[in-house]
């Protein structure tokens, strides 16, 4: 059953934009997606929008629905009263490129930052072997379909601009965690986390986790544990002791 909708896009590039209405037609079963492909087939053919997949994998459909962060792609309609007016926004937190496309190159930055898994001295590749349980931990972070909502939301950067250079964010922070759980990655990955990538500047609101659509527990699961591993290592006199004589570096991991 179709029913018309009100729709207010942002329209505009980064030296100027407006929030401009459109009526519109909506049929059953349809997402926000959908709506917005109409309007560029009827009133808003220059209308910019990045999307690829349709299906909630490929996070590229990001923007912002009526405030909240969310892949266009899997927002349904039916969510929406059939009177209620619905915005659509680009991601605040990345520099406007044209009307909901935004510039999200900040975290290509982050990610090549981060050294990549470094495998033990001795091991060849085909020769890795892990513990099935290791494997489910990881598991969970490997959902992540890179749609940057998590670090969009992070109010670290979404309302500190000059705090970017020197914070990875959630998404990038759950890499370190990842990899520093990993029981073969040789790398020590936990002062890095703290002096260069930021991790002291997550205060854990869960932010992250509640915007996140693979549903990972970003914060319980990833930035909690890793900052508990951080703290162990700077302030337990012990684990300090040990780290500094070479005993114990790789037993904290976990």
């Amino acid at each position: 059953m179709s029913h018309d909708q009100h729709f207010r896009v942002w329209r505009g590039d980064s030296d100027k934009g407006e929030l401009v209405d459109y009526p519109v037609l909506v049929n059953e079963g349809e997402v926000v997606l959908d709506i917005i492909h109409r309007l560029q087939q009827t009133e808003a053919q220059d209308l910019a929008v990045r999307w690829n997949c349709k299906a909630g994998k490929c996070g590229s459909c990001s923007v912002e629905i009526n405030g909240r962060p969310r892949l266009a792609c899997m927002t349904r309609m039916s969510t929406f009263e059939e009177d209620e007016v619905i915005t659509v926004t680009p991601l605040r937190t990345f520099p406007v490129i044209r009307d909901l496309v935004t510039d999200v190159s900040f975290n290509y930055t982050k990610a090549r930052e981060i050294p990549s898994f470094a495998p033990p001295e001795g091991v060849e590749p085909g020769e890795y072997r892990m513990a099935q349980v290791d494997v489910e931990r990881s598991q969970e972070f490997r959902k992540c379909i890179e749609c940057y909502l998590c670090q969009n939301t992070c109010h670290v950067v979404r309302d500190h601009e000059e705090n970017k250079e020197n914070f990875a964010g959630p998404r990038y922070l759950m890499r370190i965690a990842e990899l520093d759980m990993h029981p073969l990655d040789a790398a020590d990955r936990k002062e890095a986390a703290q002096e260069e990538h930021g991790l002291g500047y997550c205060n854990i609101t869960k932010c992250c986790t509640e915007v996140c659509p693979e549903h990972i527990k970003i914060t319980d699961n990833a930035l909690i544990p890793l900052k508990e591993r951080v703290v162990d290592r700077k302030y337990d006199p012990l684990v300090w002791l040990g780290s500094k004589i070479g005993i114990g570096r790789k037993s904290t991991k976990g």
